[in-house]
């Protein structure tokens, strides 16, 4: 079997790469060890966010936006998303000017963002000395596996190839560059791979005898049971001092959070069937970040809980993706680091990705994401830095 391009990894980043490169007229081939979206694509909470710490990953962000809203016209696909707006909020001092910091930033790379006035979603109850910043732009996705199917519709419409079930045993070279991979099926001879593989893409970097620094640590969320409590309607909402985020889902509210001490995992010195079911859940987590919104959201603690679902964000040593060629191994390439947006990003990281490898450019716009930026690293440096990258997602000090 031949392909111009194997991604492994079907979630969001690998397939958004993949569709972008069959659109460029490559031909594609998606191999993944389970189904498409069963890891942490399909437990994400799909929520798309203006708002970013640079100009690129704001650029990512507004451009994914974006494509997910016309998401039938380019992919031929259709994609149903929720144009809710989110709201920001703070509530020391603190958090307060590091959002100002933020609505001045993002302004001048384009975001329409803007104070909010008094109302607040029908689920949180503030007592009005919170600080607000509106983003009328930011959207979500009911269901993530909405975006995953979009994805595999998509890609088999313009001719990729999916082949679900399938474990990636050996990525093969020849004269010092890529030449295709083994799976346990079949060979499939490629000049370019995509390793995509989620949690498991230092695992695979290795079979080529690469390493790519990001770290998988655990994240959490719950949705409540139906309750009159929350409208429908309703926009998101971060409450970033509590490091906590909300929206309707399901006819109840969904509650997720970054802990400050977060579990890293690594599927390397797992069983070798180590999957994301087998990740152990803690409520408890989820209950201490909620305890810090009683007052404003308390359902959040006392409602009744119909799903409790986590996954492995995969952790850059910076908080940044980690997309490009990977150093040392021609044709080799990776869509990782996801650090909480990737999935939400992935649309626009797909495509700018593709297009450096369609292209074969030396440089691309999302240059500065390649992997070649990280020097050597021990695996105890990669898991804190990882660790302190999630533990200050929403903090002024990262």
């Amino acid at each position: 079997m031949d392909a111009d391009l194997v991604v492994i990894g079907a979630g969001a980043l690998g397939l958004s790469t993949a569709l972008h490169a069959a659109l460029a007229g490559r031909s594609v081939v998606v191999v993944d060890r389970d189904r498409a979206g069963s890891q942490a694509s399909g437990r994400a909470a799909a929520l798309f966010k203006s708002v970013q710490a640079d100009a690129l990953r704001t650029e990512l962000a507004r451009r994914s936006i974006a494509r997910a809203i016309s998401f039938a016209d380019w992919a031929g696909a259709e994609l149903a998303t929720v144009r809710s707006g989110s709201l920001l909020i703070a509530r020391t001092d603190e958090h307060k000017a590091y959002l100002m910091t933020e609505a001045r930033q993002s302004k001048s790379w384009g975001v329409d963002v803007r104070k909010a006035n008094t109302d607040r979603p029908s689920y949180y109850q503030g007592d009005g000395s919170e600080f607000a910043l509106w983003c009328p732009e930011d959207i979500y996705i009911e269901e993530p596996n909405d975006l995953v199917q979009a994805y595999v519709t998509a890609c088999r419409l313009h001719g990729a190839e999916l082949l679900e079930h399938e474990r990636v045993v050996a990525i093969t070279t020849s004269a010092g560059r890529i030449a295709g991979v083994e799976t346990t099926n079949r060979t499939i001879a490629a000049t370019a791979v995509v390793d995509a593989a989620g949690a498991w893409t230092r695992q695979l970097a290795e079979l080529a005898g690469a390493d790519v620094a990001v770290a998988p640590v655990r994240h959490q969320l719950l949705i409540t049971a139906p309750t009159t409590d929350v409208d429908p309607a309703d926009p998101i909402t971060r409450v970033v001092d509590a490091a906590v985020y909300l929206r309707p889902a399901r006819g109840g509210l969904m509650m997720g959070g970054f802990e400050a001490d977060p579990l890293p995992v690594d599927p390397r010195t797992e069983p070798s069937e180590f999957d994301t079911d087998d990740l152990a859940l803690d409520l408890g987590v989820l209950r201490k970040l909620a305890g810090q919104l009683e007052a404003e959201v308390p359902q959040a603690l006392t409602g009744l809980v119909a799903e409790h679902r986590g996954g492995l964000f995969t952790m850059s040593p910076d908080g940044r993706f980690v997309a490009g060629p990977v150093p040392d191994v021609p044709g080799l390439w990776v869509a990782a680091g996801c650090n909480g947006s990737g999935f939400s990003s992935s649309l626009a990281l797909g495509e700018a990705l593709a297009g450096w490898i369609c292209d074969r450019q030396a440089e691309s716009r999302i240059d500065a994401l390649s992997p070649a930026r990280f020097g050597a690293f021990t695996d105890d440096a990669l898991v804190s830095a990882g660790a302190w990258q999630y533990a200050h997602f929403y903090d002024p000090a990262g």
